[in-house]
């Protein structure tokens, strides 16, 4: 049987850096441990809220 794969490297790859930049950047700006957790929890739904506040313009 053929199977079709699909490729999305150069998307994961996008996804991936700007996730460890957002995490680089809320991490650094954290002044305590739970800030730090926190921030991390934030860069990994970080293009979410972006698209959301994206659309959210967008639609008028």
């Amino acid at each position: 049987m053929k199977q079709e794969i699909k490729r999305s490297a150069p998307a994961s790859a996008v996804y991936g850096l700007g996730f460890i930049g957002a995490a680089v950047y809320f991490i650094s700006h954290a002044t305590s441990f739970w800030m730090g957790v926190l921030g991390f929890l934030k860069a990994i739904v970080w293009p979410a809220v972006l698209v959301y506040e994206a659309l959210k313009h967008l639609a008028m």
